[in-house]
């Protein structure tokens, strides 16, 4: 989530949210992009490609993939922390109002819990947020097919995008209906803003809710994404009003506690993660420079490292079908237990987030000569608009999404999905180094992006959370 650049201290939120990305170029290792929301009052958000990411690219492309970020890239310089020594020399204006833990702190496991108690309905805001004269909130109904494609046209056109506008995330309607209409979704959460005369959509923000295991507790959060606003609004601090509005309605409904991502240190760290990308259309990565030639490298070259297989390898690997969801459940539920940042699903949820849908999400298993699902992988689509590029106009992006490989080695099943998403026209397909996927990426041929995508707990505390112990994919 996030939005292009408002200003002032957009720190103006209580940390709900989740992060996304766009896509961007590369030079000598693979390289891509990838998605996640924050909800910082200074920054968010992230990308990258094979071929090691250029300077401009993908550091570009993680600076431009934030909320906070984007705001404070524009009018506060400083306010842009991407390592922790700047971060720990921040002031963090509204942070410090807020209850997250602090840049550097050393917490225990005997400590893990919430900041602050939760607040009864008497004692919280009652009303919506004061927006500035001549804007009105309007909440967005996107079962009605005209303020959907409205809500894409605005994000289209506002929405994230590198430093050098040459990549912007594209999203589909249903992708946009998928992503916001998870089990649990309330109108109220989907935020609009708009010009009280005109009726024109100015402003987003919405909240998912979302069941997140941290070590052994069990919490009700929500993660808070696609805050945009209008280009030609930045200066009016929309952002801060959008950010502290889901807040309050977040809180209505009974939920204090939130997990989000941001390519920016900001203070409620819980985990460092980094992007990887595998470039699956070598030609087409290389034209619209997303990637770029590393040295004694050539075209042929690269298309020979970067070649798949035309058929899967795995036996009884194939699509996953609605008969297969329960066991593919029940293998990822059980999957999941092994980290300490981690989603709890329902089956219906699973079947909801999980189940094939025509460019949303693409999923696999492997089926035994019992007719028994082994092993489940899948990935979701979210492509980029190629914004300067005479001949490309899209570029076709999937991100690892959720997997749990019970007898199949998971690089076998990985690869598999390669194959699939490489028959399946992507470019590239992008995944973070969390939970198994350091085992493949090196040997799969990703390729590491040039920043880190941290994971924040908003009103929890706890001890710094290794990478390969987090399972909590947002999209």
């Amino acid at each position: 989530m996030t939005d292009q650049n408002d200003e002032g201290d957009s720190s103006t939120a209580d940390g709900l949210t989740a992060s996304k990305s766009s896509s961007k170029k590369t030079k000598s290792k693979p390289t891509a992009a990838a998605t996640t929301d924050t909800l910082d009052g200074n920054n968010t958000n992230s990308g990258a490609i094979n071929q090691k990411l250029t300077d401009k690219s993908m550091r570009n492309l993680m600076k431009q993939m934030t909320v906070a970020e984007q705001t404070a890239a524009s009018n506060n310089a400083n306010a842009s922390k991407y390592d922790e020594k700047s971060a720990l020399k921040q002031e963090w204006k509204f942070w410090q109002t807020q209850p997250v833990s602090t840049i550097g702190a050393k917490i225990d496991t005997d400590n893990v819990g919430p900041i602050e108690s939760n607040k009864s309905k008497d004692e919280l805001q009652q009303e919506s947020y004061k927006l500035p004269d001549g804007f009105s909130w309007d909440d967005v109904d996107v079962h009605v097919d005209e303020q959907l494609e409205e809500l894409c046209t605005f994000l289209d056109d506002n929405y994230i995008e590198d430093d050098g506008n040459d990549f912007r995330l594209k999203y589909s309607m249903p992708f946009l209906r998928w992503a916001l209409c998870v089990p649990g979704w309330l109108k109220k959460f989907h935020v609009g803003v708009r010009v009280t005369k005109s009726g024109k959509l100015v402003g987003f923000i919405s909240a998912v809710p979302v069941r997140i295991r941290v070590y052994d507790k069990e919490l009700p959060m929500v993660d808070i994404n696609f805050l945009c606003v209008h280009k030609k609004l930045r200066l009016k601090r929309l952002s801060p009003v959008l950010i502290k509005e889901i807040t309050r309605r977040g809180h209505f409904e009974g939920y204090f506690q939130a997990v989000y991502t941001a390519a920016p240190f900001l203070p409620g760290i819980a985990s460092k993660c980094r992007y990887w990308h595998r470039v699956l259309n070598v030609k087409k990565a290389l034209a619209v420079e997303f990637s770029y030639l590393g040295r004694n490298m050539t075209v042929q070259r690269m298309q020979k490292v970067h070649r798949l297989p035309e058929t899967t390898q795995v036996a009884g690997f194939r699509e996953m079908r609605d008969a297969d969801i329960p066991q593919a459940w029940k293998l990822l539920t059980q999957y999941l237990t092994k980290f300490d940042l981690a989603p709890v699903f329902s089956l219906e949820e699973f079947e909801y987030l999980c189940k094939n849908r025509p460019t949303v999400v693409s999923a696999f298993v492997v089926e035994n000569d019992q007719g028994e699902i082994t092993d489940f992988i899948s990935y979701y689509h979210l492509p980029s608009t190629i914004m300067n590029h005479p001949q490309y106009k899209i570029l076709n992006s999937c991100y690892m999404y959720y997997y749990a490989a019970s007898r199949t080695p998971l690089i076998d099943l990985v690869n598999d999905c390669l194959v699939q998403a490489h028959n399946s026209d992507f470019d590239v397909l992008n995944a973070l180094d969390i939970m198994d996927n350091k085992e493949f990426m090196e040997k799969l041929k990703f390729g590491s992006g040039d920043g880190n995508i941290q994971y924040y707990l908003y009103n929890w505390k706890c001890p710094l959370i290794p990478a390969e112990k987090v399972a909590v994919v947002l999209q």
